[in-house]
């Protein structure tokens, strides 16, 4: 039996050598039109920054190492270039000599990836991308002749376009950050996002939202909005597509995603034909549709089921996709799981809110660092939806253990109920996954009513009376307009200064909020928390000052 394997990164080398474990005999061919296999992708733009200073230390195998341990037949710059089904074929291309030739198969996989998304129009600068170690050698060779401080444009505010920007900040770079979009991003919500696009600022990106680049003369590009912005290199990073090209032409059915339709079993439309990775349809946690999920994990996972399934030996179909996912930029972390409220939305489904601020460890232990987490939930059910983590030591944690109780089928309230480790340096008696959890089953319970950010102009356009219950100090040093200040420790005594109506409160967090809810509501108030308090408002405002001029973005650094 022959399988043969087209492409040799994340999910093709996981399917190659987890077939091999699983069977001595089979001969296992791998193409790759790439000069590496088996490289650390994720580990490129550290390279660049220096974090990872041995160019070798991410090419993790070679064709020799993978033929001497695993009895693999690794061929690179070598393109497949047809399939074949019928005949269970494919035309292979030798990319350094140009010649072709017919290679049959009883299993094939496709593992082709993903590529960049088309782009920007800048061909008078050199313009890269960072997806293989190629790329990452071109960009250090602009880089290494462009002097002392270059000028980089990075196209594209997600994970890879942040990882650019703080490794090329690592390389004393003065950087420009473009996006199409309104906020950095985009699976954020807008009141997360803001810290971040506040980290880049401080740290000297200049940030430009809502332009695109349009062209290029030699030494600088020119953006939609008339502006020209000095680059010796411009570093794309707007995203990437599935790259279907061979799949398509082979009759391989593609999903409403654009990526190749594969069943639980990792099995395309064709027979004989299986796929995994970046370029495949996975399916949605949250509501069970194709969905298209990047991320390096799955790619990993899922190469290795491709193999357990052509073995006979797959336990059962592919678990649905969480999108699960973390980043690191400029002593910031950033976490997600799951669906924004956005998306939440725009699909019409019922949710509820979450807003915390905790401390990434007790706050009397030193070093204690604040986050600001989002937790999404079904309104009917008290199904996790979807999770947001911005802050710095722990946020890694905190997402993974959300991530897996969504996993699990946990309800949100449920996370009031996780036993989790706890020391002074490490977390809090309360950790902050079980505060969210607190907060979750007081709103799912109706122990207090909340109110989010953005919908307070309207509460009080219909006549609320915000109270400020933080200290005098606290609200000179910062207020929502219009709010009156009574202290929480004044408001039982003076609760009868408020009018009729209904009243919203807030704190800085909104812990005190709960607590200043709890007690009017027993006093007889129509009373509602505002949802992260002072510090979730003061982000969600900025963001959507920011958002209403985007068309100028740069100018509100």
């Amino acid at each position: 039996m022959r399988t043969i394997i087209i492409g040799g990164v994340a999910a093709g080398m996981s399917a190659a050598t987890r077939l091999r474990r699983l069977d001595e005999h089979r001969t296992i061919t791998v193409y790759e039109r790439g000069e590496h296999v088996s490289f650390a992708n994720c580990g490129l733009p550290y390279h660049v920054g220096g974090a990872i200073p041995e160019r070798s230390s991410l090419l993790l195998q070679t064709p020799e190492s993978l033929a001497r341990r695993f009895a693999l037949d690794v061929h690179v710059r070598h393109e497949v270039t047809a399939i074949d089904p019928a005949r269970r074929t494919v035309v292979v291309r030798d990319l350094g000599s140009g010649a072709s030739r017919t290679e049959h198969y009883d299993d094939l996989v496709l593992a082709t990836g993903a590529t960049a998304a088309p782009g920007p129009s800048a061909d008078a600068v050199p313009t890269h991308t960072l997806r293989s170690v190629e790329d990452v050698d071109r960009v250090m060779a602009v880089l290494e002749q462009a002097g002392p401080s270059p000028r980089v444009v990075v196209v594209g505010a997600g994970f890879i376009g942040l990882e650019a920007v703080e490794n090329l900040l690592a390389r004393d770079a003065r950087v420009t950050l473009v996006t199409r979009g309104t906020q950095v991003l985009s699976p954020l919500d807008v009141e997360m996002a803001e810290p971040v696009l506040g980290t880049l600022r401080r740290a000297g990106v200049d940030v430009r939202l809502g332009v695109t680049v349009t062209g290029a003369q030699p030494g600088a590009v020119l953006l939609s909005d008339g502006s020209t912005v000095p680059a010796a290199l411009v570093v794309e990073a707007s995203g990437v597509r599935p790259d279907t090209g061979l799949a398509r032409s082979a009759g391989v059915a593609l999903g409403p995603s654009g990526g190749v339709a594969v069943d639980g079993r990792h099995r395309t439309s064709v027979p004989h034909v299986w796929a995994a990775g970046d370029g495949v349809e996975k399916i949605d946690h949250v509501d069970g549709a194709a969905t298209l999920v990047t991320m390096a994990g799955l790619a990993n996972r899922h190469g290795r089921a491709v193999a357990d399934a052509i073995a006979g030996t797959l336990p059962d179909d592919a678990r649905p996709a969480l999108g699960t996912a973390v980043l690191g930029v400029l002593g910031t972390t950033v976490a997600v799981v799951g669906w924004n409220e956005r998306r939440l939305v725009a699909a019409g489904r019922a949710h509820r809110v979450v807003h915390t601020h905790p401390s990434s460890h007790a706050g009397y232990y030193p070093g204690a660092e604040p986050m600001a987490m989002k937790l999404l939930v079904d309104a009917v059910t008290d199904q996790v939806l979807g999770a947001q983590i911005v802050g710095g030591d722990g946020v890694d944690k905190r997402i993974d253990v959300i991530a897996v109780a969504m996993t699990a089928g946990l309800t949100a309230s449920a996370l009031a109920q996780l036993e989790l480790a706890y020391a002074p340096q490490y977390g809090s008696a309360k950790d902050p996954v079980n505060l969210l959890g607190n907060v979750a089953e007081n709103t799912a319970t109706g122990a207090t009513a909340t109110i989010q950010w953005h919908e307070l102009d309207a509460a009080r356009g219909a006549g609320a009376t915000l109270v400020d219950v933080r200290t005098p100090a606290e609200h000179e040093a910062g207020a929502v307009p219009g709010s009156v200040n009574i202290p929480l420790d004044d408001l039982r005594a003076r609760h009868r200064e408020l009018p009729d109506g209904p009243v919203v409160v807030h704190c800085q967090v909104g812990q005190r909020g709960h607590t200043a809810a709890r007690l009017l509501a027993q006093l007889g108030h129509d009373v509602r928390n505002l949802d992260g308090g002072y510090r979730t408002w003061a982000a969600g405002t900025a963001a959507t000052s920011v958002r209403v001029d985007a068309g100028v973005g740069h100018a509100a650094a």
